[in-house]
């Protein structure tokens, strides 16, 4: 496995790839997210210098066949789990 220039994590990152902040090399390599000093599994997108995360809320979809998410604020830690 080769590493990357950088360790570090971006500022904000979406699983999604239709958003401009989505990084598919990285999501492969797996990012933990910690949020309000509980790790979190069901992140959709995060932003550190915001404080906020958009989790998913239960099994339902929006229109477009996406997950409802809902945005929480507080502190927002995210590691590289590799």
């Amino acid at each position: 496995m080769t590493d990357t220039p950088s360790q570090t994590v971006p500022d904000r990152l979406s699983v999604h790839p239709s958003s401009p902040f989505y990084n598919e090399e990285l999501l492969e390599r797996g990012i933990g997210i910690r949020f309000k000093g509980v790790e979190k599994t069901n992140v959709e997108e995060y932003c550190i210098s915001e404080g906020w995360v958009r989790v998913a809320v239960g099994k339902t979809l929006d229109r477009r066949g996406n997950p409802m998410t809902m945005k929480l604020s507080g502190p927002v830690e995210a590691w590289i789990k590799d």
